[in-house]
């Protein structure tokens, strides 16, 4: 499963809890007995990837989720530094919502 689908999930999840809301757009999703349309939930990223859209999480703010995700990694090989060594690994990540950030001015 890739980060978008694993993150995707967990949103949809978190919407039917009440912990997210709709963002008024309309996907289609294959689900088991085929294609269903439904509300896209309000976008969630990390920290990090908030801070690379221009935006910082409030002071205090606590993750609304934490969720399982591939993280990627490559660094050059000690005795051959044309080589890079490469490798994905399962890495926890907290998600943060739209209303915990503000944008950077």
């Amino acid at each position: 499963m890739t980060n978008q689908m694993i993150i995707f999930t967990a949103s949809v999840q978190l919407m039917e809890q009440g912990i997210l809301q709709g963002s008024g757009h309309k996907v289609t999703v294959q689900g088991a007995d085929g294609e269903i349309e439904l509300e896209a939930p309000e976008a969630i990223h990390t920290y990090q990837r908030w801070k690379e859209l221009g935006y910082q999480v409030r002071k205090g703010e606590k993750a609304i989720t934490s969720l399982r995700i591939w993280k990627h990694t490559a660094k050059q090989n000690k005795d051959n530094p044309t080589d890079r060594e490469e490798k994905m690994f399962m890495k926890n990540a907290a998600f943060f919502k739209a209303s915990q950030v503000d944008k950077i001015a």
